[in-house]
């Protein structure tokens, strides 16, 4: 690999070139992403927000973020995807800043991102980046700041953000800011995830906005997310995929037919259970098994070809 012309970039580290503003101590962070295997809206709130249930599930597929001391002050961000801004419109950005100015810190940072999770993609890339980006300065500064004072910043940046403060399944309430972390589930000891992201987003406002059109969906039923979480704790996984439900599926589904299409296509060869993650566009296919995933998939590809980004990974997926 060669080094780029300007002598901007200096340090080679984890594989990528980093700006010269880091020093060269640097450290670098995974930057994990979730599927939602219920997201359960129960109509929408006086302050705008829509109360919710939504049951959230890490996956082990990561962005990289690095982290340094900056010979300059200010905040230095650089990103592999040139799709993404580096300043105040990027999540990081704003995360480091609204940690620096809690922490009262004067000091100059510089963060690297390496993007490997689509971009609106219904899969957290973003918000797991944020809350990776606090947790990250709060280390290369010693821990200045309490969990509770992270949860805080966190919730002020989105709210799937406070989720990626740990790394357990949770059940999110309210308007998905408050975080009850869950044990890992027996339902899913053999199983395993089959991720198909069609190749465009999704705008999560937008999905919010349309629901007004689905009275059902906007005014869901109340204890899906009980129900749910207490089939997941059997061994059955049939049973679970039976019950996942997003409400926002109704508008994406909509406007993109094709998604419908996948989902079809996906239970007709042996999925047990498929869903819309958040506002989409990925979708997800529950396999009883590794072999039954890589089947599924190979299935996919012979069918929609190879242009579209696709993973496999495990159903148990404990830290």
């Amino acid at each position: 690999m060669t080094a780029p012309a300007s002598d901007c970039w200096r340090f080679f580290v984890c594989g990528v070139f980093l700006p010269s503003s880091f020093t060269a101590v640097a450290f670098e962070k995974q930057s994990a992403c979730k599927i939602n295997l219920l997201l359960n809206i129960l109509g929408r709130r006086t302050d705008g927000f829509h109360e919710l249930e939504t049951l959230i599930y890490p996956i082990h597929l990561f962005d990289h973020l690095t982290f340094s001391r900056s010979s300059t002050q200010g905040i230095h961000l650089a990103c592999s995807d040139p799709r993404l801004a580096t300043d105040s419109k990027n999540l990081v950005y704003r995360a480091a800043s609204l940690f620096l100015n809690a922490a009262g810190i004067k000091d100059g940072v510089s963060l690297y991102l390496q993007k490997n999770i689509p971009l609106a993609a219904g899969l957290g890339g973003g918000s797991a980046n944020a809350a990776t980006t606090l947790l990250g300065l709060n280390d290369l500064f010693g821990g200045p700041l309490a969990p509770g004072q992270l949860l805080t910043l966190a919730a002020c940046l989105g709210s799937d953000v406070p989720f990626f403060l740990q790394d357990k399944p949770a059940l999110a309430t309210s308007r998905g800011e408050k975080i009850q972390p869950l044990d890992f589930f027996p339902a899913f000891q053999d199983a395993y995830f089959v991720l198909i992201y069609p190749g465009f987003g999704i705008s999560t406002a937008w999905a919010y906005q349309q629901l007004a059109r689905f009275p059902a969906a906007l005014n869901g039923q109340p204890g899906r997310a009980e129900r749910l979480i207490s089939l997941l704790h059997g061994a059955d996984p049939r049973s679970a995929g039976a019950a996942f439900y997003n409400s926002l599926e109704a508008p994406a589904v909509e406007k993109y037919p094709l998604l419908a299409l996948l989902q079809e296509f996906m239970r007709s060869h042996g999925a047990i259970g498929t869903l819309l993650s958040g506002s989409g566009s990925s979708t997800f296919a529950l396999a009883q098994s590794q072999a039954a995933a890589h089947h599924l998939l190979e299935n996919f590809k012979q069918k929609f070809g190879d242009t579209y980004w696709t993973a496999i990974v495990p159903g148990l997926q404990k830290p």
